[in-house]
């Protein structure tokens, strides 16, 4: 097959399982760990004991703001109340392959695409958090757009990859898409570039990840031994970027391996000092705010904090990372993309939409990760277990919510950091299993509320935040 991705969008369509993968100079960043610059700059902002001396270089870092349409920027900026976000609230974290102040350390690139696209939704009376991977390559209508350059608008298309959007008008562009898609109402976004990876992990001081087999991909330099590892630095974002090497290497698999990487994220950031430690704190606030662009609805540290605020006691069991759901192998227009497989998007949306929590079915990881147990790795890291949850306090633990810098896995990392709840920590242990649990309101936006059983979404590909798995290496 095939596996050069034709930038003219036109050309050398695959069939089968939607590769679209670009030889090494084309690979995409798998930025999903991106998302972490979000919890970086409001996990910062919401700390009482440093913000009096990061703040002002933060805003500075942060810019003017992206200009989204049907939306308005903070009416007072550099605010840093402490009071909590009320309601839930929608963001886009979208992940691009071509940032022009990286040079060409990654490749020389034609064209920008928004190959990572995650949308994060937390719940009105946060108790439950959804973070919505959407395949880059699954194909639906992106709508006319205003140009970045002011120049017009673009002609409205019916059916093309979602990772074309970015090239029609920019962060703007996929912002609209996707709601046309979801159906959301997306009130925040961020866009983030490949150097954020590299800095972050390296500001929190690596993540432990699990491989079920060893890993090797000669397209991102990736040679992980089977076990754990703790990955920072470009090891973090090979790791991140890496398709060749994971599951049947296509993006599908990518995404769910992914997910590994960042709920162990969740759980070491829950379980180690970094929601305490200042320093920390204000090296991933920089990174962050460094490597961003903001939408100018969250270009505003008062509404970080508060974000990250209303996100303090939120357990890991009740952060879901999923897949938008779709299919291979289709024809015509879907033919070597990802055909949205509408009835099953429409049960995760539904549940979305209501504020409901919700468990994944048994075996639901997907192509390109398993549970630690399957794996015969035991737990995967020693950072999921309710005794390790961190005991941070105040702003700083409710900061990690992420919710705040356009994060989206990351924000709901975070968003446990207060966890008083913790996780189970149980190798293999899956959403359908117990970890998952609807939430009855919420007496106040500050207060969770008593849970109930949730109801099973069969067919959804994804984890619980509280859940340790392993990467499955390339054709295991």
């Amino acid at each position: 097959m095939n596996d050069v991705r034709d930038r003219s969008h036109r050309l050398n369509r695959a069939t089968g399982i939607a590769r679209h993968g670009r030889l090494r100079h084309h690979h995409p960043v798998g930025a999903v760990v991106k998302v972490l610059s979000g919890v970086a700059a409001v996990a910062l902002v919401s700390s009482a004991s440093v913000a009096a001396i990061a703040a002002k270089q933060v805003t500075d870092d942060l810019g003017d703001g992206v200009q989204i349409q049907g939306q308005s920027s903070p009416e007072v900026k550099g605010s840093t109340a402490l009071s909590s976000y009320k309601g839930g609230f929608n963001m886009l974290v979208v992940g691009t392959d071509n940032d022009p102040e990286q040079g060409t350390a990654y490749g020389e690139r034609d064209a920008t695409l928004n190959d990572v696209n995650i949308l994060l939704h937390v719940s009105a009376d946060h108790t439950n958090a959804t973070a919505v991977s959407i395949p880059r390559d699954l194909v639906t209508p992106i709508p006319g757009c205003e140009k970045t350059d002011g120049s017009g608008t673009t002609p409205a298309m019916a059916a093309q990859p979602i990772n074309d959007a970015w090239g029609e008008g920019g962060l703007n562009c996929v912002v609209q898409t996707v709601q046309g898609l979801t159906g959301l109402d997306v009130q925040y976004s961020a866009a983030v570039s490949f150097k954020g990876v590299i800095e972050m992990s390296n500001a929190i001081g690596g993540v432990p990840v699990c491989v079920a087999q060893p890993i090797h991909d000669r397209y991102t330099g990736l040679d992980l031994p089977q076990g754990t590892s703790t990955l920072q630095g470009d090891q973090a974002l090979a790791f991140l970027r890496s398709r060749h090497g994971v599951g049947d290497g296509s993006d599908l698999g990518r995404i769910s391996s992914q997910q590994v990487f960042l709920s162990s994220l969740l759980r070491t950031v829950k379980s180690n000092d970094t929601l305490t430690s200042p320093t920390t704190l204000y090296k991933l606030a920089r990174a962050a705010a460094s490597n961003m662009q903001l939408s100018q609805s969250l270009n505003d540290i008062g509404t970080m904090v508060q974000m990250g605020r209303a996100l303090q006691d939120l357990p890991l069991s009740q952060v879901n990372f999923v897949q938008y759901p779709g299919t291979t192998g289709g024809t015509g227009v879907y033919s070597g993309k990802v055909q949205p497989s509408t009835e099953l998007a429409t049960q995760l949306f539904t549940k979305i939409k209501a504020d409901q929590s919700f468990s994944l079915g048994a075996d639901s990881t997907g192509i390109g990760s398993e549970s630690a147990a399957s794996a015969g790795q035991g737990a995967a890291d020693g950072s999921g277990s309710s005794g390790a949850a961190s005991t941070a306090t105040g702003s700083s633990a409710a900061a990690s919510g992420a919710a705040g810098s356009g994060a989206a896995a990351s924000g709901t990392a975070a968003s446990g950091a207060a966890g008083t709840t913790g996780s189970t920590g149980s190798a293999g242990d899956t959403a359908a299993s117990g970890s998952g649990s609807a939430s009855a309101p919420a007496s106040s936006a500050d207060t969770p509320a008593a849970t109930a059983p949730s109801e099973t979404i069969d067919g959804l590909q994804g984890q619980s935040a509280d859940e340790q798995t392993c990467s499955k290496a390339f054709g295991s």
